[in-house]
């Protein structure tokens, strides 16, 4: 079992030390900017509201969109996968 590490994310305008896998730190940072990019965007689209209502708004926002970008990720490792067989195809052939 792997290590867990430690790890500072901001969140709207708080702090939270949680603690992941090595392996998961690059996607815990990404989907922290992505929120963070989406709270902003509503913060300018919705004046005046408290930052619990932005937050809410992007995890509506996020668990909608999820599917789709889901179907999208297994799309691309697919067609990466097919690619590398591909490129392996060719490297025999030229080896030969």
């Amino acid at each position: 079992m792997q290590e867990m590490v430690p790890i500072n994310i901001l969140l709207g305008d708080r702090s939270y030390r949680i603690k992941i896998s090595p392996t998961d730190e690059e996607a815990v940072r990404k989907v922290t900017s992505i929120i963070n990019n989406k709270i902003l965007e509503f913060k300018t689209q919705f004046a005046g509201k408290d930052m619990q209502d932005y937050i809410a708004m992007v995890l509506i926002w996020y668990a909608t969109q999820q599917p789709d970008q889901s179907a999208r990720e297994i799309m691309e490792q697919e067609i990466e996968s097919k690619l590398q067989s591909f490129e392996k195809a060719i490297d025999k052939v030229m080896s030969t």
